[in-house]
């Protein structure tokens, strides 16, 4: 009987050391996982192809699973309205953010940025019989941003000199949707992004604007302090002087930057 028993003990303890080696798996494996979040309206640098999955793909998706790999790290994605990106690493619930944000001065108080890993220029879209192709055609029209953009401050900053009136949207589609529907007279979104709806849409026309070299491009964004800042300027660092970022450039973009 005590033979019985004493084999029934040391099953019940083998159980739980394997449970125990199971959690300490689980623990390990969430500790080699990013959360990086974004705003998937933003192609090519993050969008849903809807009619093919729901899976976020884009520039800035590969870019962070290149670099997280090398470190040994796997990414997983979070979806969320461009205007609250900032505060989800304040608050805890990413990681890091990439979403083809500019590390403005305003921005680089509540967090830290990497080097820029690319550069666009903002490109202001009305409908070809609008008259508008300069931004002093813009006096008194309606001017559609996305929230918490770079393109807000652009408007802003617009707003100084040429009176016009500024309203924001969370996504790029319904600034594009507004903007055919006559709600807004013109809009101002990223180049790069602009040119895959330019080339859909015959009635819309565009033409793009400076802005101050010392505000332009995108970076990664991480809590203030992170370890992660420097492990990853390192390998986006590597990427550049192999090339490796100048691939991915031309396979999102189809040219050189």
């Amino acid at each position: 009987m005590k033979k019985v028993i004493g084999l029934f003990l040391i099953m019940i303890l083998a159980v739980g050391l394997l449970a125990g080696c199971g959690e300490s798996k689980d623990d390990n494996a969430s500790d080699k996982t990013l959360v990086m979040a974004t705003s998937a309206d933003y192609a090519p640098f993050e969008y849903i192809e809807s009619d093919k999955s729901d899976e976020i793909i884009g520039f800035d998706v590969d870019l962070a699973n290149a670099i997280a790999g090398k470190l040994g790290y796997e990414v997983e994605v979070k979806d969320m309205d461009f205007g609250g990106l900032v505060q989800s690493l304040k608050s805890g619930q990413a990681d890091f953010v990439l979403a083809g944000m500019t590390p403005t001065e305003k921005r680089k108080k509540n967090v830290d940025f990497s080097d820029i890993y690319y550069t666009a220029q903002h490109m202001v879209i009305s409908k070809k019989d609008s008259g508008i192709a300069t931004v002093e055609d813009l006096k008194g029209k309606t001017v559609g941003v996305q929230l918490g953009s770079i393109q807000e401050g652009k408007a802003d900053e617009i707003n100084e000199t040429v009176a016009i009136k500024v309203e924001n949207r969370n996504r790029i589609p319904e600034l594009i949707q507004e903007l055919k529907a006559g709600r807004f007279d013109a809009i101002i979104i990223e180049d790069t992004v602009a040119k895959g709806y330019l080339d859909k849409e015959a009635d819309l026309t565009s033409f793009t604007i400076s802005d101050d070299p010392e505000e332009a491009g995108s970076a990664i964004a991480f809590p203030k302090d992170s370890d992660l800042t420097e492990e990853f300027n390192k390998e986006l660092q590597e990427m550049k002087d192999n090339g490796e970022l100048q691939e991915l450039i031309v396979k999102w973009f189809g040219g050189e930057n």
